[in-house]
């Protein structure tokens, strides 16, 4: 029968669970256990689809077209978890499925109450993210323990171990344990708090996990330990990694934790633990020969959560070509007030993500304009991609007007448009592109040589698409259309040949890149940037109103380290 584990939050947000979730699945997989990843999310949308990227980060999307919490982003860096459309639930998405079935009549008259109905609704969630041939499915509860939006899911939780014998779940709750400067001190008291909030509703976590500062000394972890009612041996220290967020799985082999989960779940006899490729891997990210800086030129850029994939496939994209990437942020909208040159000198490559609405799309257009005409390394992602046709049209092939319909109804040359079939759908919500889609490269280009395979398959998030009608005019003028999906005819990847490195998908690859096993587009990007570094003497170029040199970041604790190997710095950002 299938193991549980529920891992919750406490004292405050953004501890961190999706990747301590994320680590604790690579450690059973590291022992030969086959896992499964969800996250329970307590906001009442039905999904992040709609909200706005500065409220919740980027939205990631499955194979299968679910829009989705980032944290599934990070399942799949650290595991081979498959994730889909069941492995992220909402209160949205929970109580539209009990009304549903109240309208429907399912309850058969019955008074619809939160106990047993949509506990018993959370519990087929959690239920349907569980494959048969899984040894043990880890659950992920979104917010802060005592936050009223968290209790169904939370009471949820706890009916389901009550039905279950005692070794089948396992609780792990997640708690800080804040450094006091003045005093010099860490402090226990809001960690007894979040476990009494914890212990109210009937659960008893087995297993405190304790992000900190500072190391753990064996005095506190025995108070820890007596106030909590948890064993001294079950207080894992989960201190601020140093360099990167890749080295958290290590960090927790070390506490011995993966040795404990397979303890207390019971779980039979496995495999000596192997992290042997990723300590490889951890080797090359902290000691590269080389370095690169990389601008991306986003809408987003003030919240780095915004383009979370993107910014870890530039870093997984590092290891292979042994560089290290400096991030330039650039902010869209005020390349259009500075000017590219401006914002942009020096950089090694240029990268335009995805997004939605005309605010910074003419700053768009004009990075990529800049990395065309100065033959710096481009590439451009969903919307980027759209762009970079939207500056081929304007400034190669003469059409000064020429837009994107979802920005200009009215231009005279619309290249990138909706697709017939989809203008006259009042919901634009169903004519989203979502999921997994085929691609056919063109022999010959580079879109083929980068991939080395004819077919491929990636994940889209957009709604517009590139205008056919210019596909033979541009073509003639050296905007090659090199990847094509068949069935519907649609452009999916546009390229310059006689450029270094200029290329635009219509797909985000992002979504598949591994710390392993980059992506092959990021990873001939920073190939591509690397050989422009060295052509210009392998310097970042000086920043406006700073000295050559590397940028550090300021940020602490998970978020901080992530970029160890990442130096960011906001250009423009308001």
């Amino acid at each position: 029968m299938v193991k549980h584990i529920f891992i919750t939050g406490g004292v405050v947000s953004s501890l961190g669970k999706g990747l301590t979730s994320a680590a604790i699945g690579m450690l059973l997989e590291n022992r030969g256990f086959r896992i499964s990843m969800q996250k329970l999310d307590p906001y009442i949308n039905v999904d992040p689809g709609t909200m706005s990227p500065y409220q919740h980060g980027e939205v990631y999307v499955t194979d299968d077209g679910a829009e989705t919490d980032l944290d599934l982003g990070h399942y799949e860096r650290f595991t081979h978890a498959k994730v889909n459309c069941h492995s992220n639930y909402t209160t949205g998405k929970i109580y539209s499925e009990v009304i549903r079935k109240e309208r429907k009549g399912d309850y058969l008259g019955r008074t619809v109450q939160v106990i047993p109905h949509i506990t018993d609704e959370i519990k087929a969630a959690i239920q349907a993210a569980v494959d048969p041939s899984i040894d043990v499915a880890i659950c992920e509860i979104g917010g802060t323990v005592g936050d009223i939006e968290s209790l169904p899911f939370l009471e949820a939780a706890r009916q389901l171990a009550l039905s279950r014998e005692p070794e089948d779940v396992l609780f792990v709750h997640l708690t800080l344990l804040p450094y006091l400067k003045a005093s010099g001190e860490m402090k226990t008291k809001p960690t007894q708090q979040s476990v009494g909030k914890l212990r109210e509703i009937g659960v008893q976590p087995h297993i405190l996990i304790c992000r900190t500062e500072k190391p753990i000394s064996e005095e506190m972890r025995e108070k820890i330990s007596l106030f909590c009612n948890v064993p001294r041996r079950c207080v894992i220290e989960e201190k601020d990694v140093d360099f990167s967020i890749y080295e958290l799985p290590v960090n927790l082999v070390k506490q011995g934790l993966d040795a404990l989960i397979v303890e207390k779940l019971r779980l039979p006899a496995s495999q000596p633990s192997d992290d042997s490729a990723w300590r490889r891997m951890l080797e090359k990210l902290k000691a590269p020969k080389h370095r690169v800086e990389i601008a991306v030129v986003g809408k987003y850029i003030s919240l780095h959560d915004a383009y979370k994939s993107i910014y870890e496939s530039l870093t997984h994209s590092g290891i292979p070509n042994d560089t290290k990437i400096e991030l330039r942020k650039v902010a869209a909208e005020d390349v259009e007030q500075l000017g590219a040159a401006q914002l942009l000198a020096g950089v090694h490559g240029i990268l335009v993500p995805g997004g939605f609405g005309e605010r910074g799309v003419l700053g768009k257009v004009e990075a990529i304009r800049y990395a065309r005409e100065r033959k710096i390394p481009f590439l451009g992602l969903c919307l980027g991609m759209q762009c970079a046709v939207i500056e081929f049209a304007r400034n190669v092939a003469g059409l000064a007007h020429a837009h994107s319909a979802e920005f200009d109804s009215k231009t005279s040359d619309p290249v990138i448009h909706l697709m017939p079939a989809q203008e006259n759908v009042s919901d634009k919500g169903g004519t989203m592109r979502l999921g997994s889609y085929s691609c056919a490269l063109r022999p010959g280009s580079r879109a083929r040589a980068i991939y080395g395979t004819p077919q491929i398959e990636e994940r889209h998030r957009h709604r517009f698409e590139f205008n056919n009608a210019y596909r033979e005019r541009f073509e003639s003028l050296g905007l090659l259309a090199s990847g094509i999906h068949e069935p519907m005819n649609l452009v999916e990847i546009v390229e310059i040949p006689n450029h270094p490195f200029f290329v635009g998908v219509q797909y985000h690859p992002e979504y598949k890149s591994r710390p392993l096993e980059p992506h092959p587009l990021f990873r001939e990007f920073v190939h591509a940037a690397l050989t422009h570094a060295k052509a210009l003497g392998n310097a970042p170029g000086k920043r406006p109103g700073e000295s050559t040199g590397d940028a550090s970041s300021s940020d602490t604790g998970h978020e901080g380290a992530e970029v160890g190997a990442t130096s960011t710095t906001e250009i423009g950002a308001r």
